[in-house]
């Protein structure tokens, strides 16, 4: 006969375990004896060991109490189901161990090739990697929304870093989120953001315009810019104050629309 204690140590559990089952009616609770312990038979071995897989295996205690009193054609059925339901568990946590292992992998997990390219070339370029770490995870909401535009906004964003002034553009926002809003420096760098957007040709403003973005994406974008830049709220106001709103969609408020 055994005391709780051996009767845990055979079953791999604890003491404490062993009176949460008797609590919850899975164990028998044998009788005191004349020397005022319980005593567990080799029975009661074989039923915690099998409480405490089927509970290792994510078996309600509900369906452990079941299983216990089923028979052994039942027994054989339910173990069956709980095996088929683990073994898919096992493969559902596979495909996410495989996920995180593409996360790893670098920036071509969730981006096509062009956009990788895109990203190489503002790490070739010298840029901030906050800054590359931005623009990645926004084009990657991109692609996940609008996959078939991708070709185009990545042969406009090729053809932005071919200007010198965008990329000085890129390399100040790698320092800008280090800047207080009252720094003077950044009505600088919106003033060179509003002659850079003045430039656009006019035709040009039109084939973004047909390349549109939807509004939720927008705001989307917008929310990945306000959260990586701490001044960016100043520097939405400093544009709107010399006509033009928004940042993933730059547009001329309608009093300074173009004649």
């Amino acid at each position: 006969m055994l005391t709780i204690s051996q009767l845990a140590s055979y079953a791999g559990v604890t003491v404490r375990a062993v009176r949460h089952y008797h609590a919850k009616v899975l164990l028998p609770e044998p009788e005191r004896d004349h020397s005022g312990y319980r005593r567990y038979a080799a029975r009661d071995v074989v039923d915690l060991v099998k409480i405490r897989t089927l509970a290792e295996a994510g078996v309600p205690l509900a369906q452990v109490r079941e299983l216990l009193a089923a028979d052994e054609e039942e027994f054989r059925v339910a173990v069956a189901d709980i095996d088929r339901r683990l073994r898919a568990e096992i493969r559902a946590r596979q495909r996410h161990r495989e996920r995180i292992a593409q996360l790893a992998a670098g920036d071509s997990l969730a981006l096509p090739p062009e956009a990788v390219a895109y990203l190489a070339r503002m790490r070739e370029l010298g840029l901030s990697e906050l800054v590359v770490e931005g623009e990645r995870d926004a084009w990657i909401l991109v692609a996940a929304r609008l996959p078939e535009h991708m070709p185009f906004y990545m042969a406009q964003k090729q053809q932005q870093l071919d200007d010198p002034a965008t990329v000085q553009l890129y390399r100040d926002l790698g320092e800008i989120v280090h800047w207080a809003p009252d720094d003077p420096r950044v009505v600088e760098v919106v003033d060179r953001v509003v002659s850079t957007l003045e430039a656009i040709d006019p035709v040009e403003w039109e084939r973004q315009a047909e390349e549109a973005m939807p509004d939720e994406l927008v705001e989307l974008l917008d929310a990945v810019f306000l959260d990586m830049v701490p001044i960016a709220p100043r520097m939405l106001e400093l544009l709107e104050e010399r006509g033009w709103t928004g940042w993933t969609r730059n547009e001329r408020l309608p009093d300074r629309q173009r004649t």
